[in-house]
C-alpha cells in the first residue's frame, strides 16, 4: 500500500481535443479526466507528443524543463511543455523526431517508429524533470508500449522506475509497430529475450510492451479472450496465453457531455428516451437534406466510419443486394479505401432512390445521423471495443452488428432476449447471415411497439467514462 495520493503518468500518441485521428484520441482525451473526476485525490497526468499541428494551433503552453536521450553516438534534446487549460496537466514532449515528423501517423514506418520510440523514452524522463515520483505508468498501443519494456530492461537509464507498476491498454493487436527494428537499435533498446515470444516479434514495440507490462488491458472483455485464439491472435496467441493471468478487459466509454441527445446543438430536435416521438423530426430533416422520400414508416439505415475491410463496408454492399425488399433507405458517411469508396458510389447508382453517399469526415453530420437514422449497420470483422454502437444506442439508433469483440459486450441481441434487447447481432462472419440479420431488424421495425422498447432499452444503458474509470481505479489499487 502507498501512503500518498496515487500518481499516474498516462502516455499516448494522441488525445482529444489537442490531437485526434482515431479512437485512441477519444480514450486518451477522456479516461484520465474521468479517473480524476471519479477520484479527485488521484494525481493523474497525461503526456503526448508536441506535434507541429498542435504548436500551430496556438495553444498556450509553458516550458517545464528539458533533458536528453542517447541516439546512436550523440544525444538528442528533449523539451517538456505543459498546458493547464484542462482539468489535468497535459504535458507536450518535443524533440527532433517529433518536430520533423509532420502528420501524427505517416506512411514511412521507420520514421514513425523513430518518432514514437523517442517519445516513449522521453516520457520516462518527465517524472525526473518534474521531481514527481509516479506509482503507475500507463501506456497505450504500440506507439508507447516500448516505454514499459525500457523501464524493465534499461533500469540503469531509468532507476526511479524500479518500483513503478506498468499497464498497457491494448486497443488494436494487429498494429504492432512494424519497421521499428532499426530505430530500436539506434536508441540502444535491447530486444525482448523471452524464449516464448516468436522471434519475429522480439523487436516489435507492442509485443515487447505486453511482455513487460504488469497488466495488459484490452478494451473489452470479449476482445481480451479473442486474442488468445488463432482467428484474432495475430500469431501471438500462444505467447499471449503465457501472459493470461496479466490480461483483462475493460470497456471503453463515450463522453456523455459531447454525446447527449437532450442537449446536442447539432440536432434539429433534441429528445430523450421519454420523448422519443420528438426524434422523428431528426429523421425527417435527414430525409429532406438528402432528398429521400419523407416517410416515417420507411426504415433509415446508416453506416458511419472508415471504409475498410475491418469495418465491413464490403459486407454491407453485398448484404444490401440480398435483401428481399426495397422498403429502406441508407446513408453512408465516411472515407477510406478508394476501391471501396468507388464500390459504394456504384451501389448508390444501383439504388438511386434509396442510397446516399457522403465521402468525407463530417462530425456534425455524424451527430445528425445517430439522432435521425433508425438502424446503424456495423458488420465489423473484428472490433476490440467499438464506439459507434455506444453512441448509436445513446441516441436511440438501433445497431445491427457482427457478434465480435466489444459488440458482444455492449449489445443485447433482441432475437435472443426480447425483453432487454438493445440491437441485433449476427453470429457468423457471413454476408448471407448479415443480410438475414438486417432483414430481421427491418421486420421488427414494422412493429413500432417492439421497436420503441428496443430504443428505450438502448438509451437506458450507461456507457459513460465514469463506469470505465471506476474499473481502472480498482485495477490501479489492485496492482500496487
Amino acid at each position: 500500500m502507498i501512503d500518498h495520493p496515487l500518481r499516474i503518468l498516462f502516455i499516448a500518441a494522441e488525445a482529444d481535443p489537442l490531437v485526434k485521428v482515431g479512437g485512441l484520441g477519444d480514450v486518451a482525451g477522456s479516461l484520465p479526466l474521468a479517473v480524476k473526476h471519479s477520484r479527485p485525490g488521484i494525481d493523474i497526468r497525461l503526456a503526448i507528443p508536441f506535434y507541429p499541428a498542435i504548436r500551430q494551433s496556438g495553444i498556450e503552453v509553458k516550458p517545464v524543463g528539458s533533458s536528453q536521450i542517447r541516439y546512436q553516438d550523440r544525444l538528442l534534446d528533449i523539451q517538456f511543455f505543459v498546458t493547464e487549460k484542462y482539468d489535468i496537466p497535459i504535458y507536450l514532449i518535443d524533440g527532433l523526431p517529433i518536430s520533423q515528423s509532420g502528420a501524427v501517423y505517416g506512411t514511412n514506418f521507420e520514421q514513425d517508429a523513430e518518432k514514437f520510440i523517442f517519445f516513449s523514452l522521453a516520457a520516462l524522463k518527465l517524472p525526473q524533470v518534474l521531481h514527481w515520483q509516479i506509482d503507475i505508468l500507463q501506456a497505450n498501443d504500440w506507439h508507447t508500449a516500448i516505454s514499459l519494456h525500457a523501464v524493465r530492461k534499461m533500469s540503469e537509464a531509468f532507476p526511479e522506475f524500479a518500483s513503478v507498476k506498468t499497464i498497457l491498454t491494448l486497443h488494436n493487436l494487429p498494429f504492432m509497430g512494424t519497421g521499428s527494428e532499426k530505430a530500436l537499435e539506434k536508441f540502444a533498446v535491447p530486444p525482448c529475450r523471452n524464449p516464448r515470444m516468436p522471434s519475429w516479434a522480439k523487436q516489435l514495440p507492442l509485443p515487447m510492451g505486453i511482455n513487460s507490462a504488469d497488466k495488459v488491458v484490452a478494451v473489452s472483455p470479449t476482445y481480451a479472450q479473442e486474442i488468445f485464439t488463432p482467428e484474432y491472435g495475430c500469431d501471438l496467441q500462444n505467447f499471449l496465453l503465457t501472459k493470461r493471468t496479466r490480461i483483462m478487459g475493460i470497456l471503453n466509454g463515450i463522453d456523455y457531455q459531447i454525446w447527449d441527445p437532450q442537449k446536442d446543438a447539432c440536432l434539429k430536435q433534441t429528445f430523450s428516451a421519454v420523448t422519443l416521438e420528438d426524434r422523428r423530426e431528426n429523421k425527417r430533416a435527414l430525409q429532406n437534406e438528402f432528398s429521400l422520400p419523407q416517410e416515417e414508416n420507411i426504415p433509415l439505415l446508416t453506416f458511419i466510419g472508415r471504409m475498410d475491410r475491418q469495418k465491413g463496408i464490403d459486407t454491407i454492399l453485398s448484404a444490401i443486394r440480398l435483401l428481399d425488399t426495397r422498403n429502406w433507405q441508407l446513408i453512408v458517411l465516411g472515407t477510406g479505401d478508394k476501391t471501396l469508396e468507388k464500390e459504394v458510389t456504384t451501389l448508390q447508382q444501383e439504388y438511386p432512390e434509396q442510397i446516399r453517399t457522403i465521402l468525407r469526415f463530417d462530425g456534425a453530420l455524424s451527430h445528425r445521423l445517430y439522432a435521425g437514422a433508425d438502424i446503424l449497420l456495423m458488420p465489423s470483422r473484428y472490433e476490440p471495443c467499438g464506439l459507434a454502437q455506444l453512441i448509436a444506442m445513446r441516441y436511440g439508433c438501433v445497431p445491427v452488428a457482427m457478434a465480435t469483440g466489444g459488440l458482444v459486450d455492449t449489445i443485447v441481441d433482441f432475437s435472443k432476449n426480447p425483453a432487454h434487447g438493445t440491437g441485433f447481432l449476427c453470429a457468423e462472419q457471413d454476408t448471407h447471415c448479415y443480410a438475414t440479420t438486417i432483414q430481421t431488424a427491418l421486420q421488427i421495425f414494422l412493429n413500432q411497439t417492439d421497436w420503441r422498447k428496443i430504443q428505450e432499452n438502448a438509451m437506458q444503458q450507461d456507457f459513460s467514462w465514469q463506469i470505465s474509470a471506476k474499473k481502472y481505479i480498482e485495477l490501479y489499487h489492485s496492482i500496487l
